[in-house]
């Protein structure tokens, strides 16, 4: 008798474990798609003009592209605008209203560094956001909390770490909100995979962590360690991409070389999900950084993984 009830159990057990990840699965509908993430990097990156901090006329060519493509899931956008040396510049930012109190932020920057495509720095990443935006928007019913798409301008020198990011702009614009964000997730290079062994780390790092490059990571000071290990979990849960967590202080090189940075300050939880930029692509700031060196499959799994993290995780 205890023998059989033993067995029912856990017959039940697998059941609920199945009825569970079945309705994982049904939440991403729609889910990202690889073509749409060529197209998108395809308006994003031009021939022949690059969207550097010179080039003001290329950032606002594609701040409108931003937000006419966003606005066309029926997401609302407007322009952030701010001023350096007389020059105007844009963040897009885009929002899903819930009606909850409580906010989640999700950002990627969209200038480039010097004259050069920036296929997966940082077009991969923008074309991750506006994607994950269509998701989120099919989804709206689901979310728990509201949700606000930040595509950031100059994250790129000569003003990294400098007033005048994108990201610290908007950090300081909700400054006096920030007990109501619950997390900020930062898009940086998340198109360039190798399963050879290719990879590097920042020093002390490379014993912990694996040799080949295909994988995403998400990086987490300690105050944002859960957010990584949501993330993380939502990549098992999909089983299509390995995720690697870092929980470094900032001061540990490469771990800071982004936009959350501006996040950290403020001592709101922040993680960049990323390829790991130059520690295992070396095409990072040059002329080869370009959208052929890219897997936009993989860019695809990334972006599921964050929409589920954000549909299913944060309550």
């Amino acid at each position: 008798m205890f023998a059989k009830l033993s067995y029912l159990l856990l017959i039940l057990i697998f059941l609920q474990s199945l009825s569970h990840a079945t309705h994982a699965v049904s939440l991403l509908e729609p889910q990202a798609d690889s073509k749409n993430l060529s197209n998108y990097m395809a308006q994003i990156i031009h021939p022949t003009a690059f969207r550097n901090h010179k080039n003001i006329e290329e950032l606002d060519r594609v701040a409108a592209y931003i937000k006419q493509q966003v606005e066309q899931f029926g997401v609302p956008c407007e322009y952030q605008t701010y001023q350096v040396k007389k020059q105007t510049y844009r963040n897009v930012v885009c929002g899903l209203q819930t009606g909850n109190a409580k906010k989640v932020i999700v950002g990627a920057h969209y200038d480039v560094y010097g004259n050069f495509k920036g296929a997966d720095d940082n077009a991969s990443g923008v074309a991750g956001l506006i994607e994950i935006a269509r998701i989120l928007a099919a989804n709206k019913i689901n979310l728990k909390q509201n949700i606000e798409l930040v595509f950031y301008t100059l994250e790129e020198p000569p003003y990294f770490r400098t007033e005048h990011m994108g990201s610290a702009v908007h950090a300081k614009s909700i400054l006096n909100k920030k007990d109501q964000i619950t997390a900020v997730y930062i898009l940086e290079m998340i198109g360039y995979f190798d399963a050879h062994a290719v990879q590097d780390y920042p020093t002390g790092l490379a014993l912990f962590y694996p040799e080949h490059g295909n994988f995403i990571a998400a990086v987490s000071n300690f105050n944002s360690r859960t957010l990584s290990e949501n993330y993380c979990k939502a990549m098992q849960t999909l089983k299509k991409l390995d995720c690697q967590r870092l929980i470094a202080p900032a001061f540990i090189s490469g771990t800071d070389f982004s936009d959350h940075l501006n996040y950290w300050k403020m001592e709101i939880p922040a993680i960049m999900i990323t390829d790991t930029a130059f520690f295992r692509n070396k095409h990072y700031h040059t002329a080869q950084d370009t959208v052929d060196k890219l897997n936009v499959d993989k860019m695809a799994d990334v972006v599921n993984g964050l929409a589920y993290t954000l549909l299913e995780t944060m309550q």
